[in-house]
């Protein structure tokens, strides 16, 4: 991941960060879609005691009874409203393709990018023919610094990389960015001394040589030997996931002499030149010492290996436009072998996927209209502003925050915007062209349309509304560099967003989520930012001092749980999105029983008081199974604990639970009250 995504999406979710609301539309069902009330109390194993394992508690009778797709890495809610989300994206495609002219020149080139993509039979009779202008770039390269245009150039592979971000010391602006460059595997699967991982790394060592020899590569065995080589020497030296996230560490703002004093082997003048943002008077050296460490490899490697490595990097990152032999053989080894997954999905579920990562907001603004009530946009404000009024409650209540740190704190709530459903205006995508008929032409010039869009934003003001994510995708964020919440269309359904829910159910479930969202700004990553998202330390020294040993002990809990045999969570990486978890789980406790003092005490529904049901929603929300070898790339890589720790590590916190379940000394998950942590 860039240092920019690092940065932007400090606070996103896999999937779980949507919303139910409270009040109903004069026209809505009278029943919740899932039970009488919300929950799908089906789902849950009942013989297993709460306090043992509350996850299977909840869930334990869905995990036994449902299989992962067998072109699935995941099951459970997330991925079904994605299945969802697709196959209302498929009406609109299937639509724009046949009928292109009706929905005038955008709605022409979606058509024109999805019917390209879905035309195997074209594709397969150009054969290796469109990858040969690229190629031919490659081997025309005759020195270091055509090397390195290339690696500033879109659609290459680099060993570093290149691009802008809001300037951290003022994100009303933008500014340069650099960091380590991606690799063909994760990081650690280089490293890693476990026969698992060595019989991942002959596997793509076999990858490397069979891509190559797919695009009439000569000497493919010996050319995979030296770029695995490469890639592992760089590897050696990257900063892992979970030190990528010390923004602190990353935030190394330099000018184009401090780089070149740095990492004197790149040609940064010309890179930065070649990349369009050579005006830059600051570059942000973001993991600075894999930086210069890619400076030093760059000039101990072979010419000839270099531009084997961007041969290769460049077929294989684009297989899945070629011919079948090119994308079987990539499906065979990423989402095969180190994903788990069985079978290759439709094609036309790849092909909306392929859509929303090109021209995502030209079909999320058709998405938006056919399929986002209106009323979901008050009712999720409505929500969202309970739980400032909770978070402003907890802070204010606060044990361990000075009255200085928080005011600041106060202050940064008060400026949180939230952002619901749809962009307020939508990209433009008129400039970028789109042939019918070149699939992987499509691709790159999509790719060159969004470098050129982040040039033409560049000299300008940060533009607050821009959108991270489309309104089709199921998920959201907080980013910290302009301290915004943001929540796209497809998640505010059920389970997350019903109108129809009970109120408990609501709060459980969405309610959580807000609070993660908000409790994001609060985290290890988003306190270093202010209201304004400027880069900068709002804390006293003994508040500070006080967060800090609280989070230490969040990070040493999910330290001890090992959710593969062998292998832990790691506290450190996955320490905001858990501190966001416990967060919006109490802020959400506290905002339903603000909601019961205003409405009056919730009855018993189906044996199950009000709090009972409040914490069972938030536990059904992570309703996921994950194939284990996805399951072992996400503990390496990914921020997030997997789904079964984000209920039980986190419940087993909070007193309320305790009281809810009658959970008692002796049970798996028991914390004595001074083992559990309290943030907010």
């Amino acid at each position: 991941m860039t240092v920019k995504r690092l940065i932007l999406l400090a606070g996103s979710g896999l999937f779980a960060l949507a919303a139910p609301a409270l009040a109903q539309t004069a026209d809505a069902p009278k029943a919740p879609r899932y039970g009488s009330f919300g929950v799908d109390l089906s789902a849950q194993k009942a013989q297993v005691k709460p306090g043992d394992d509350f996850w299977t508690f909840a869930n334990g009778g869905w995990a036994e009874r449902v299989q992962i797709a067998p072109d699935r890495a995941s099951a459970g809610f997330g991925t079904q409203l994605s299945i969802e989300a697709e196959q209302n994206v498929r009406g609109i495609l299937d639509d724009m393709a046949k009928n292109p002219g009706t929905y005038g020149a955008t709605g022409r080139q979606v058509g024109d990018f999805y019917a390209s993509w879905m035309d195997e039979a074209g594709i397969e009779a150009k054969g290796t023919a469109p990858l040969k202008p690229y190629l031919a770039r490659i081997n025309g390269v005759k020195n270091l610094q055509d090397l390195q245009v290339l690696f500033a150039s879109v659609g290459y592979a680099s060993p570093v990389e290149l691009g802008i971000l809001p300037d951290l010391a003022d994100p009303t602006r933008y500014t340069a960015m650099t960091g380590q460059g991606s690799l063909g595997m994760p990081r650690d699967y280089y490293l890693e001394t476990a026969k698992k991982f060595a019989d991942f790394r002959t596997a793509y060592r076999a990858y490397v040589q069979r891509v190559q020899e797919l695009a009439g590569i000569p000497n493919a065995s010996a050319k995979a030997d030296a770029i695995v080589a490469l890639e592992t020497t760089l590897a050696k030296s990257q900063w892992s996931p979970a030190e990528s996230r010390d923004i602190a560490k990353l935030n190394d703002p330099q000018s184009v002499a401090g780089l070149e004093t740095k990492a004197p082997q790149f040609d940064w003048a010309l890179m930065l030149k070649t990349a369009g943002i050579e005006k830059a008077p600051t570059i942000i050296m973001g993991q600075n010492t894999a930086v210069a460490a890619a400076g030093k490899i760059l000039t101990a490697t072979p010419l000839a290996t270099w531009k084997d490595y961007l041969a290769y990097r460049f077929v294989s990152d684009h297989a899945q436009y070629l011919p079948k032999a090119f994308d079987d053989t990539r499906f065979d080894f990423y989402s095969k072998t180190l994903g788990g997954v069985q079978v290759k999905r439709d094609r036309w579920k790849r092909g909306v996927q392929m859509v929303n990562g090109s021209l995502g907001e030209a079909v999320g603004q058709i998405y938006v209209a056919k399929y986002f009530p209106p009323a979901s946009e008050q009712q999720m404000g409505e929500l969202i502003e309970n739980l400032r009024a909770a978070y402003q409650e907890r802070i204010q209540g606060s044990s361990w925050m000075d009255p200085a740190t928080k005011t600041a704190a106060l202050a940064k709530l008060a400026a949180f915007e939230p952002r619901i459903g749809h962009p307020v205006k939508y990209i433009d995508y008129s400039p970028m062209k789109v042939v019918r008929g070149d699939a992987l032409g499509n691709a790159v010039r999509a790719s060159e349309f969004e470098h050129q869009l982040q040039l033409q934003r560049f000299p300008k003001p940060v533009d607050r509304t821009l959108w991270e994510m489309n309104p089709q995708e199921v998920n959201a964020y907080y980013n910290p560099l302009s301290n915004q919440i943001t929540f796209p269309a497809a998640i505010l359904q059920a389970p997350f967003f019903d109108p129809n829910a009970d109120a408990a159910v609501n709060y459980g479930a969405i309610g959580a989520v807000i609070g993660h969202e908000m409790g994001h700004g609060f985290d290890d990553q988003g306190s270093q930012f202010g209201p304004t998202g400027k880069f900068e330390n709002w804390w006293t020294d003994a508040a500070k001092k006080a967060f800090a040993e609280r989070t230490a002990a969040l990070s040493t809990q999910y330290d001890a749980y090992e959710p593969i045999p062998g292998t832990r969570i790691q506290g450190k990486l996955t320490l905001g999105e858990n501190i966001g978890d416990l967060g919006g789980v109490e802020a959400a406790y506290g905002a339903y029983q603000k909601y019961q003092a205003e409405h009056g005490k919730a009855p018993v529904i189906g044996g199950l008081t009000g709090d009972q049901r409040f914490f069972l929603a938030y536990a059904q929300a992570w309703q996921t199974k994950l194939r284990e070898n996805s399951l072992l790339q996400a503990l390496r890589t990914d921020p997030h604990s997997p789904a079964m720790f984000r209920v039980n590590g986190i419940v087993r916190n909070v007193d309320a639970w305790y009281t809810a379940f009658n959970v008692k000394p002796g049970d798996a998950l028991y914390l004595a009250p001074e083992k559990r942590v309290h943030i907010w």
